[in-house]
């Protein structure tokens, strides 16, 4: 098979799609890698460390898309990718389809097979690949967080973590999966007083125990929600449904409410955001306000630390390409149920079910496409 591997082109987006560990990997096995010069750059992966490994340095985006019969990529393809799409490649990546219709609809048209890194599932039932960059975004939220809180940046002019005589700020997390998880330890660990809601009432025992009471645990209503956050300094937003866009937890009328000067991080945005306020925003132009509250809601957090975030990312999806690659992406499909439950578009047909009703369209298994 022939991998390629385009250098980013979403803002500001400096994370790379395999490593040079990978590439070498791919090539013993008798397969191809093509890799656009400069790709790993920002990952600080040199385009002579790539070759060292085996793979072809090409010059522009259209070859790697051109030759390639599997693309391999971190984010989501912007537009201007939009023309490389054509019937029988693989496009390998997260594609966060739910909130982009447009996207969808291109993939569809071109008959690409469209295999989602965040709706790929373990056999326990998890979401491997979404969880090192989770893991990150997470702990980013509250660096982030902290920061937007100063005055310069329009926050309350709040430290996180208070001093003698001065109480700490008071961080509300939404949602207690793996970004509120790791929220809450960075938070925890600068001295906020901190609160985490979540509908499951088993996890927030898990999380009273894993912080040793250090946290206060609130089952999420409408009524908690807005206590919550009427008290905040900062709020981040991790409320995931796989696959789905992200139900809008908090609203505008509790915004309306918050402290001005107060920090919304909504690391949920990828899938439209929990909160009703926010919107996308990149590296460039990071926040905004509504009603006096700051709502910072880049979509791809993680690549402001591209070193780290590629890493733990290739360790996590390198498995999958691997087996894709050996395979070959119809029995990978058949074989691997994780690898099956990625799979978002086949032959243009829409195979994944919560996309499918976020976007009122119809939807098969691919299963049934397959047989």
């Amino acid at each position: 098979m022939i991998i390629g591997v385009p250098r980013e082109v979403k803002d500001h987006e400096s994370r790379v799609a395999i490593t040079p560990g990978g590439v070498k990997s791919l090539t013993e096995a008798g397969h191809k890698v093509l890799i656009e010069t400069r790709a790993g750059e920002s990952s600080a992966l040199t385009d002579d460390d790539y070759q060292f490994a085996g793979a072809e340095i090409v010059g522009s985006a259209g070859h790697v898309w051109g030759h390639a019969d599997m693309v391999v990529k971190v984010k989501e393809p912007v537009p201007q990718e939009y023309q490389f799409f054509r019937e029988g490649l693989v496009l390998f990546t997260y594609l966060h389809l739910a909130p982009l219709p447009e996207l969808t609809e291109a993939l569809l048209n071109a008959k690409v097979t469209g295999i989602a890194y965040e709706t790929i599932r373990d056999r326990a039932g998890t979401l491997p690949l979404l969880t090192p960059m989770s893991e990150v975004a997470g702990r980013m939220s509250v660096q982030v967080g902290a920061s937007f809180l100063e005055r310069e940046y329009g926050g309350r002019g709040v430290l996180l973590g208070g001093v003698p005589g001065v109480p700490p700020a008071n961080v509300t997390i939404i949602g207690g999966g793996i970004v509120g998880t790791n929220a809450a330890k960075i938070a925890v660990g600068m001295g906020a007083k901190v609160t985490i809601l979540d509908l499951n009432l088993n996890r927030l025992r898990e999380l009273d125990d894993i912080f040793n009471g250090k946290l206060f645990t609130l089952a999420s209503n409408s009524y908690n929600v807005a206590r919550a956050t009427q008290e905040a300094d900062l709020v981040i937003g991790g409320v995931l449904i796989p696959g789905a866009a992200a139900p809008k937890i908090v609203t505008r009328e509790m915004v309306s409410h918050m402290k001005r000067g107060a920090v919304i991080v909504d690391v949920a945005i990828d899938q439209g955001g929990c909160v009703e306020t926010a919107h996308p925003t990149t590296h460039s132009e990071p926040s905004f306000l509504v009603n006096g509250v700051v709502h910072y809601c880049v979509t791809n957090m993680p690549a402001a630390v591209p070193y780290t975030s590629t890493h733990a990312l290739t360790n996590a999806t390198f498995p999958y390409v691997f087996k894709l690659a050996q395979l070959g992406p119809h029995a990978a499909i058949l074989e691997d149920n994780g690898i099956r439950d990625g799979v978002n578009t086949y032959a243009g047909t829409l195979t994944c079910e919560p996309v499918a009703t976020s976007q009122d369209k119809a939807w098969s298994p691919v299963r049934e496409l397959l047989a």
